[in-house]
């Protein structure tokens, strides 16, 4: 059987990294255009990567929730990561959104260069007080125009069944912001592991908590706020059962 994951993670692997070859390097071509131009072409490799893991692997996805979100409001987005499947899939789940990424990951010849063109908030993660003011800043200006903004609270990548430090920049920017807030949980890290090449065979669970509005923001501390976060993801260790509805199934 691994022998067989491993031929499969190989055919994905393959496709993977010719295609980002393709688009990174066309969509430099992009570069003269508005973000919202440049996104749109270069969100195409992320769904296709989507859908080239689910013939070649076999991962598929389910998310329960989406029936909450909407996608005429620039919001939040607080979520769980394990694996380098949500980066990908978020590009396909949610309205056009900005992710708050480690600068360094900029300089990766080929992935940097698209990464460049989705216009990150892109901090220097050793710069401390400075990074985090960075984020802020960023952060509320793409909130307040029409990106959505991703943050990991966690701030690296955690096995499935493992519960990281909840740290106060997500919630630091919820609170400055005052803009709509999903809290968002999977288990990709189940069949896409961290720093993994074998992916295994499965569905994916996604879970969009309900927003929290602006006007409950108001009424919360940073500390409060970031409870709320912990004790949503701890509801996925190791398993979420929520009654919410399965808004769709990939």
């Amino acid at each position: 059987m691994q022998i067989i994951y491993f031929i499969r993670s190989l055919l994905f692997a393959t496709g993977q990294i010719s295609s980002m070859l393709l688009f990174s390097v066309l969509g430099q071509l992009t570069r003269p255009f508005p973000v919202k131009t440049r996104y749109q072409f270069m969100h195409y490799w992320a769904k296709f990567c989507i859908w080239w893991l689910r013939v070649t692997c076999g991962v598929k996805y389910k998310i329960h929730g989406l029936d909450k979100v909407d996608p005429s409001k620039p919001s939040l987005i607080l979520a769980r990561h394990e694996s380098a499947w949500e980066t990908l899939a978020f590009q396909k789940i949610f309205p056009r959104q900005a992710y708050v990424l480690k600068r360094e990951l900029l300089s990766i010849p080929f992935f940097g260069w698209g990464m460049k063109l989705l216009n990150p908030i892109a901090i220097d993660r050793s710069a401390g007080r400075k990074a985090l003011n960075q984020m802020l800043k960023e952060g509320v200006e793409r909130l307040h125009g029409e990106d959505w903004v991703v943050v990991f609270p966690e701030g690296t990548r955690m096995p499935t069944n493992e519960l990281g430090k909840i740290n106060v920049g997500g919630s630091m920017l919820a609170l400055k912001a005052k803009v709509p807030v999903y809290i968002v949980t999977h288990n990709a890290g189940k069949y896409w592991s961290k720093n993994s090449f074998i992916k295994k065979p499965g569905t994916i669970e996604v879970f969009i908590r309900e927003p929290i509005e602006s006007d409950e923001l108001e009424q919360l501390s940073v500390a409060e706020l970031n409870q709320k976060i912990e004790q949503w993801f701890q509801k996925s260790l190791p398993d979420i059962k929520p009654d919410d509805k399965v808004s769709s199934s990939r």
